[in-house]
């Protein structure tokens, strides 16, 4: 039996989604990620503190004794990114220096000559996490680097679509040091560390065979729509940011109890967690050595971007099968495919985009038909089910979008049309877009 198989390259319309436009033939598509096979070698061959790797594995346990539909690939979130500096770890005093939510400015000596475009600030709290970075666990935040600066193009070029500031990649180098692969405790993963629930909410597939949380693309135009999403909410990045890591919600009512407007207000409060008050100033920490990396000590060697060529496959077919007929390594067909879980391309999927080296997808449309169709066995219904509708929290919010309407916002969430209007003061049949909605039940 014959296969139709073509050649495809996608041309990301980030706007409007997740669009794509294929042009038969052999075209190249340049992105950023070559040498991950050596990274998540070095991930799985690092010797975290005992204390990290009991954590993260008991993580891993938990979500297997809740019936998560776990991978082997996945690896438990590096200790070192949740680990404090030491001088921050008992305490809240490190967050008595007022932020102040201004970008840094020139005229100052040192890293504040550099101008941010997100507001950075040298206080005591943002100068103890530089303190850990460069030194406590310097060897781990310079992989980290490097990682990103593979990816960096990509996510700047994705950010900038959105018109998001490009200082706030480095928001992914301190929630997964930009690895695919990671798991939290909190069963958060990809280098956005997106939960199951706020992915799907935002377009992202998760199911038993794909999770477009750990698709370096897909994941970081979710991320941005989120990012942009809290900004438009709280119209301050320190604000955005905390709302990242602790959830809109929190910080709403942290705002509203303690009658403030900036995060610099709620962080000496006892209303967000010790977590959320030194998150910001990590990301700021990350940015100020990303951006200043000579004055830190940390080499600047050029890293080359991932380059990779698509080929459109009509059936599943697994890589170690792909490896033996084509000889391509399954390392790199794992590294450059991470949203497939079971190692293999889905069984739903007509035209699968699956991704090839550079100068292999000539050789494989030659020879995929000799590839055996991957058997999948049989998937429990129940232990796969995927739930229909997001889950929606005691405060939940909702920016509208074109083409919403009542109804469908309704189905969606499974919020009565009637609650939504009384929720949020609608007498009318219809909704704006851009207007922001409380979902609660």
């Amino acid at each position: 039996m014959l296969f139709l198989v073509m050649m495809c390259v996608k041309r990301w319309r980030w706007t409007a989604g997740i669009a794509a436009t294929c042009v038969v033939g052999s075209v190249l598509l340049a992105l950023p990620c070559q040498g991950l096979a050596q990274d998540a070698a070095a991930t799985n061959q690092s010797s975290p503190s005992p204390a990290g790797q009991d954590t993260a594995l008991e993580g891993i346990d938990a979500a297997q004794e809740n019936g998560e539909d776990l991978d082997p690939n996945l690896v438990p979130l590096e200790p070192e990114l949740t680990a404090s500096p030491p001088d921050l770890s008992t305490s809240d005093n490190s967050v008595e220096t007022p932020l102040v939510e201004t970008a840094a400015s020139a005229g100052s000596s040192g890293p504040q000559e550099t101008l941010y475009n997100i507001p950075v600030v040298i206080d005591q709290s943002v100068q103890s996490h530089i303190r850990f970075f460069n030194t406590s666990i310097r060897d781990r935040f310079e992989q980290w680097m490097v990682r990103l600066n593979r990816y960096r193009p990509l996510v700047e070029n994705i950010f900038a679509e959105f018109n998001l500031p490009s200082d706030l990649v480095h928001l992914s180098l301190v929630e997964s040091g930009f690895n695919p692969y990671a798991y939290s405790r909190a069963k958060a993963t990809g280098p956005w560390q997106f939960m199951k629930g706020t992915g799907k909410l935002y377009g992202l597939r998760i199911d038993h065979y794909v999770d477009e949380r750990r698709d370096p693309i897909k994941s970081t135009v979710a991320a941005a729509r989120y990012l942009r999403d809290l900004y438009d909410i709280f119209g301050t990045w320190p604000l955005a940011m905390a709302a990242y890591n602790a959830g809109e919600g929190k910080v709403l009512r942290a705002l509203h109890k303690a009658q403030a407007e900036s995060f610099s207000e709620i962080s000496r409060t006892k209303l967000i967690r010790l977590e959320t008050k030194q998150y910001v100033p990590r990301i700021m920490a990350a940015t100020i050595i990303a951006r200043n990396p000579d004055q830190y000590g940390f080499a600047q060697n050029p890293v080359p971007p991932h380059e990779f060529e698509e080929v459109v496959v009509t059936r599943p077919l697994h890589f170690r099968a792909i490896s033996n007929i084509t000889g391509i390594s399954y390392n790199d067909l794992r590294l450059l495919n991470p949203e497939l879980r079971r190692d293999a391309t889905p069984p739903d999927e007509a035209a699968y985009h699956l991704k090839v080296p550079v100068g292999m997808s000539s050789k494989v449309l030659e020879l995929l038909e000799r590839v055996p169709t991957h058997k999948f066995p049989p998937v429990a219904m129940m232990a796969d089910r995927e739930i229909s509708r997001p889950k929606v929290s005691a405060s939940h919010l909702y920016r509208v979008r074109i083409g919403d309407t009542l109804q469908k916002i309704s189905r969606k969430f499974g919020v009565p049309i009637k609650t939504i209007k009384a929720r949020n003061n609608i007498s009318g049949p219809g909704i704006r877009a851009g207007a922001l909605l409380n979902l609660a039940r």
